[in-house]
C-alpha cells in the first residue's frame, strides 16, 4: 500500500494544457479536414460520451482554435486528469485521454470530536463519485470551516491517496484536530454610560471560566459575534441611545491559534426623551380610539426600541381585526440633538380591508386536511383578523403534530381579498418511551408507554402506559376522539389499575380497578366544559394488624359509581410552561349512581402568573375541595390526602386527621392548599436549563367521620417556607425543593427535602 499526495496524481492536468498546442501539429492557422476521430485511454467512459463534450466530429474542418476548445469542454467535465489531441498524416483526430480515478471509500483518520458520517455529510467526495483536485481541495476547505465553528482554529487536516487496481483510489483525510480555542478576554471600547462587566451582561459570549464545561459560549464563534452586536445595539436603544452604533468588533486569535480576544468599540451616542408622541393615520373607517390605546409609549418616556416595536405589533394587530390585511406603519423619529428630544409619529399607512378568499395547507402529508382546518378560527369568506390567526396558530402548535408551523397571507384575486397560506413540517407523533427515575414520594420508578397521537393522521390520541415504583404501580389505557361526530366535542375512555403502597402513612395498600368515559366542549375561545362517568373498584389490604381501628373496619373491597363534571376557564399563554395569564377551574362529583360510595365532592382551583421582568414568574395558586357525604360516613378511599404531593415541607398524607395511637393518616373531607412561589433565572446561560425558585405553601386538612380520643382533627392552618431549583436536563426533568414548616401540629410528619427526577428515551 503506498501513499502519493494529491498533487502527483492531477499535476498533469497543468502540464497538459501547456503543451497541448504543440502536440497538434498544427502551425499557425492552418486548418484540416477531420477524416476520422479515435479516442485511446478510455475505460470507464463511452465512446460516444467523450465524442460529444468533445464537439468535433468526422468531416469538420478544425484549427488549432477548435482544437484549444475541444480540450478545455473535455477538462471541464471533471472526467480527465489528462487530455491529448493529435492529428495524424491521414487526418485522423486522435484523442487520447488519461481518466480522472473513482473513489473507491473515503476515510477519515484522528477525528475524536466529530463523527465520521457527520463529516462525510459536508464533503463532495463519496465512494463511486469521480476524484478531480478542485474537489479534495474543496473539501479539506470545508472540514477546516466546520472544525473552526467548533473552536478549533489549530485542526490540520491532511489529504492522502491509495491507489487501488481498475483506476480506483481510496482518499483518507488524516485529522489532527486540535485544542479548542477559548475566549481568553473580552474589552469595550467607548462605553461611558454603562461598564464593561454590565455590557458583559448583554452579550451571550464569555471569557473562559472553570464553569464554562457546562455551556459552549466560551468559545468563539463569528456567528454568536454578530448577534452580540445585535444584543448590544438592543440594549443601548431600549436605554434611550437611538444612534447607538458597534464600530467593529475584532477577534484576535492568538499565534498558538488557542485563545481569542475580542474588542468591541461602539459609540453609545446622546440619550433621548420623547418630547411628544403623535398618531397620523389616512384609513378610512378605522377606529381611532382603539388605535391610540395601543401604543405603549408617551410624552416624558425615554426612548425606547422595544416599547415602540411593541406598539407597531399592536397597532398591526388592531388593524388586523379591524379588517385591514396589509396595513403599514412606520415610526418617524424627528431628533433634536441639542435638548436630547425626540418627536416620534406613528404613521398608519392606508390599506384595503379585506376578506379570507381562500386557505390553502402545505405540507401536512400524513395529517389530514381536515384536522388542520377544524383549529382555524377564520374561515373563508370571513373577514381578516390578525389576532384569530394569531390563535390559530397557537391552536395548531398545541396540537403536537408538528415541528414548525407558520402562517401567512398574500393578496387574493381582488383588492379586498386575501389568501391564508399554512405551511406546516410534520413531527412523529408516535412515541415508546422507557423512563426511569427516582422521587421522595414513590422511591425508585420506572414506565414504559406507548402513544399515537395522530392515529390515521386523524388527530385521535391512542395511549399506553405502565409505571412501576417502590411506593405505587399503575396501569392506564386511553383513547381521545378530538371531533366526535365532526363536531368540537372531544370524546374518549380511560381504563385504569393502580396498587399505592399506604403502609408508611396509614398501615394499608391501596388497590384500585376501573374506567372512565368522558367528553368535552368548548363554550367559547378560554373556557371548556367536560363530563364524564367513573366507576372504580376499590380494595383495601394488607392492613397491618397494629393499624388504627378506623382502618382495619374498612378493610375490604368497596365500588364507588360517579358522575362529574369540570368547568376551566384557561387564558395561560402556555399550558406547559406559563408566564401569564390565569387558570380557574370548578370541579363537581357526584357518586351514589350504584357502589357502596355515596358522597358529593365539589373542589375548586386556579392559579395567576405574572411575568413582571425577563424570566422572572410570579404564581399565585390555591385549591380547595369538600366532601359532603349522602350516607353514613365518607369511605377512606375516596377521602383527601395533603401532604408532599400538594404541599412541601410536609411528608406524604403528613398533615391532617390522625390516629395518635397509631401514627396513621386518616384523611379528610375538607381541605385547601394556597402557594405563592416566585421563579428566577440562576444567571447561568438559559440554554444550561437551570432556574431557582422560592415559595410558600399553606393549607389544611381537616373534618374526619371518625371521633375518639385518640383522634386528632385541628382545622389549624399549616405552613411552610422553601427555596428551589429545577434542572431541564439532557436526562430529563430535575427538581429539587428544601421546605421548613413554620405553622404545624404536633402530629403533622414533616419533610426537609423533595428531589424528584425522570427520564424518557
Amino acid at each position: 500500500m503506498r501513499y502519493f499526495r494529491v498533487g502527483l496524481l492531477t499535476s498533469a492536468c497543468l502540464v497538459s494544457l501547456l503543451i497541448a498546442a504543440p502536440a497538434l501539429s498544427l502551425a499557425g492557422d492552418q486548418r484540416q479536414v477531420v477524416s476520422a476521430v479515435a479516442v485511446e485511454g478510455s475505460q470507464r467512459i463511452e465512446t460516444e460520451t467523450i465524442l460529444s463534450y468533445l464537439g468535433i466530429k468526422t468531416g469538420d474542418t478544425v484549427g488549432r482554435y477548435e482544437l484549444d476548445q475541444g480540450i478545455r469542454d473535455l477538462f471541464s467535465t471533471g472526467f480527465f486528469s489528462d487530455v491529448d489531441l493529435q492529428m495524424t498524416s491521414d487526418n485522423t483526430l486522435k484523442v487520447v485521454v488519461t481518466e480522472n480515478p473513482m473513489i473507491n471509500r473515503v476515510e477519515f483518520e484522528g477525528n475524536d470530536q466529530l463523527k465520521d458520517e457527520d463529516l462525510l455529510k459536508e464533503i463532495q467526495l463519496k465512494p463511486r463519485v469521480i476524484y478531480t483536485r478542485n474537489k479534495i481541495q474543496s473539501d479539506v476547505a470545508r472540514l477546516l470551516e466546520i472544525y473552526q465553528r467548533s473552536g478549533r482554529f489549530d485542526a490540520k487536516i491532511e489529504p492522502k491517496l491509495i491507489i487501488r487496481p481498475q483506476n480506483r483510489v481510496d482518499v483518507i483525510f488524516e485529522i489532527n484536530e486540535g485544542p479548542i480555542a477559548r475566549i481568553a478576554d473580552i474589552r469595550f471600547i467607548g462605553n461611558k454610560t454603562f461598564s464593561s462587566s454590565d455590557l458583559m451582561e448583554v452579550i451571550r459570549s464569555t471569557e473562559e471560566c472553570w464553569y464554562c464545561f457546562l455551556s459552549d459560549f466560551d468559545k468563539y464563534d463569528p456567528d454568536r459575534l454578530s448577534f452580540d452586536q445585535e444584543m448590544l445595539r438592543k440594549f443601548y436603544t431600549t436605554q434611550g441611545f437611538a444612534d447607538f452604533q458597534v464600530k467593529t468588533a475584532i477577534a484576535e486569535l492568538t499565534p498558538d491559534k488557542r485563545q481569542f480576544y475580542i474588542t468591541f468599540t461602539i459609540d453609545e451616542g446622546r440619550q433621548y426623551t420623547l418630547s411628544s408622541v403623535e398618531f397620523k393615520s389616512s384609513l378610512v373607517g378605522a377606529k381611532s380610539e382603539a388605535l391610540r390605546s395601543k401604543v405603549l409609549t408617551a410624552p416624558g418616556d425615554q426612548y425606547n426600541s422595544d416599547a415602540i416595536e411593541t406598539s407597531i405589533d399592536n397597532l398591526v394587530a388592531e388593524m388586523g381585526n379591524q379588517g385591514y390585511a396589509f396595513v403599514d406603519i412606520d415610526p418617524q423619529l424627528k431628533r433634536d440633538e441639542k435638548k436630547g428630544t425626540i418627536e416620534l409619529t406613528y404613521e398608519v399607512k392606508e390599506g384595503p380591508r379585506v376578506y379570507v378568499e381562500r386557505i390553502d395547507i402545505k405540507g401536512n402529508v400524513r395529517t389530514l386536511d381536515e384536522v388542520v382546518r377544524r383549529e382555524f378560527r377564520v374561515a373563508e369568506g370571513d373577514p381578516f383578523s390578525t389576532e384569530k390567526l394569531q390563535r390559530t396558530e397557537q391552536r395548531l402548535k398545541n396540537l403536537g403534530f408538528f415541528e414548525s408551523v407558520k402562517l401567512s397571507n398574500r393578496p387574493g384575486s381582488a383588492p379586498d381579498k386575501t389568501a391564508v397560506d399554512v405551511e406546516v413540517a410534520e413531527a412523529s407523533t408516535g412515541e415508546i418511551s422507557l423512563g426511569a427515575g427516582f422521587s421522595t414520594v414513590d422511591g425508585m420508578l420506572a414506565d414504559f408507554g406507548i402513544r399515537e397521537k395522530n392515529l390515521l393522521g386523524r388527530g385521535q390520541d391512542l395511549r399506553l402506559h405502565a409505571m412501576l415504583a417502590a411506593e405505587r404501580q399503575q396501569f392506564d389505557l386511553g383513547f381521545t376522539e378530538p371531533y366526535f361526530l365532526n363536531r368540537e366535542l372531544a370524546a374518549g375512555f380511560d381504563l385504569f389499575k393502580t396498587t399505592q403502597d399506604f403502609r408508611e402513612e396509614a398501615s394499608f395498600d391501596r388497590e384500585s380497578t376501573g374506567g372512565k368515559l368522558r367528553m368535552g366542549y368548548t363554550i367559547s375561545e378560554n373556557l371548556r366544559h367536560d363530563l364524564y362517568y367513573s366507576f372504580a373498584e376499590t380494595t383495601i389490604r394488607n392492613v397491618n394488624p397494629l393499624a388504627s381501628r378506623f382502618i382495619r373496619d374498612q378493610q375490604g373491597t368497596n365500588v364507588t359509581s360517579l358522575v362529574g363534571q369540570s368547568l376551566t376557564y384557561d387564558s395561560r399563554n402556555n399550558r406547559f410552561d406559563p408566564t401569564a395569564g390565569y387558570l380557574l377551574g370548578l370541579d363537581f362529583d357526584v357518586a351514589g349512581l350504584g357502589g357502596d360510595s355515596k358522597f358529593l365532592r365539589p373542589e375548586v382551583r386556579g392559579s395567576y402568573y405574572l411575568n413582571f421582568a425577563p424570566d422572572w414568574t410570579l404564581m399565585l395558586a390555591g385549591i380547595g375541595g369538600y366532601m359532603y357525604p349522602l350516607d353514613d360516613s365518607i369511605l377512606i378511599q375516596d377521602r383527601f390526602f395533603v401532604g408532599n404531593r400538594n404541599m412541601r415541607g410536609f411528608d406524604d398524607a403528613g398533615i391532617g386527621p390522625r390516629d395518635l395511637s397509631t401514627g396513621d393518616a386518616l384523611g379528610g373531607n375538607i381541605y385547601y392548599v394556597t402557594t405563592i412561589e416566585q421563579s428566577f433565572p440562576l444567571g447561568l446561560p438559559e440554554e444550561l436549563g437551570f432556574r431557582g425558585a422560592v415559595f410558600s405553601d399553606i393549607g389544611s386538612l381537616y373534618d374526619v367521620d371518625d371521633s375518639g380520643p385518640t383522634v386528632a382533627d385541628d382545622p389549624s392552618i399549616r405552613a411552610a417556607v422553601g427555596v428551589g431549583v429545577s434542572w431541564r436536563s439532557p436526562f430529563g426533568p430535575v427538581r429539587l425543593d428544601l421546605s421548613q414548616a413554620v405553622l404545624k401540629e404536633d402530629y403533622d410528619v414533616e419533610e426537609l427535602f423533595r428531589f424528584s427526577f425522570g427520564t424518557r428515551f
